[in-house]
């Protein structure tokens, strides 16, 4: 009798076992997606919903950067601006910044500029994670994903448009680039 319920019980703490292990593997999935789908946040979009910004206007909006100031995207009409959709978090968004800087640097003299658009929930995060790796362009935060999500309809990050002096979106980028690449600054350069 003993030994049927030693195994019942061997056996029950297997099955728990197993269970939490499953858990503890779908944890990090549960906990991304409840990041991105959060309640008072806008829905992610159709990765088809970006292809139809090509050729229209970009439109404005007005987010702060991180010291509160309020930045909007007419505020660089007349110039070629790179909006890039990026977050600390984001490896691909981190590997990208030293060739943005350096691209910055080349042309910002030239009637160019970068604006960086920070999905990240809080500023602290932005603020923080710039000490590490500063930038010479500005950036703002867009925590509850409105601008990003809604307007411009990204899907993944980081994502970045060009915008040519007439506000038109002109080409698109998906994952993260090497901005100092020949073939990119001839394509921003010919928009000067």
């Amino acid at each position: 009798m003993r030994k049927s319920s030693d195994k019942q019980a061997n056996g029950e703490r297997r099955k728990a076992k197993r269970f939490l292990r499953i858990a503890f593997c779908l944890l990090p999935f549960a906990f991304c997606l409840l990041l991105f789908t959060a309640e008072g946040f806008a829905q992610p979009p159709s990765p088809f919903a970006v292809d139809k910004l090509s050729g229209q206007k970009a439109t404005d909006f007005t987010l702060k950067d991180i010291n509160g100031n309020p930045v909007s995207l007419s505020s660089f009409k007349g110039k070629v601006v790179l909006l890039n959709f990026w977050a600390t978090w984001c490896p691909p968004c981190r590997s990208e910044i030293p060739s943005m800087n350096k691209l910055y640097q080349k042309l910002k003299g030239r009637g160019f500029t970068i604006l960086a658009v920070s999905t990240d929930r809080a500023v602290v995060d932005v603020k923080d994670f710039l000490k590490t790796m500063p930038v010479s362009f500005p950036v703002v935060v867009d925590y509850n994903l409105t601008v990003s999500r809604s307007l411009y309809k990204v899907f993944m990050l980081p994502t970045t448009f060009l915008i040519d002096r007439k506000g038109v979106i002109v080409e698109k980028y998906f994952g993260d680039q090497d901005w100092t690449e020949p073939e990119i600054v001839k394509e921003i350069e010919a928009l000067l």
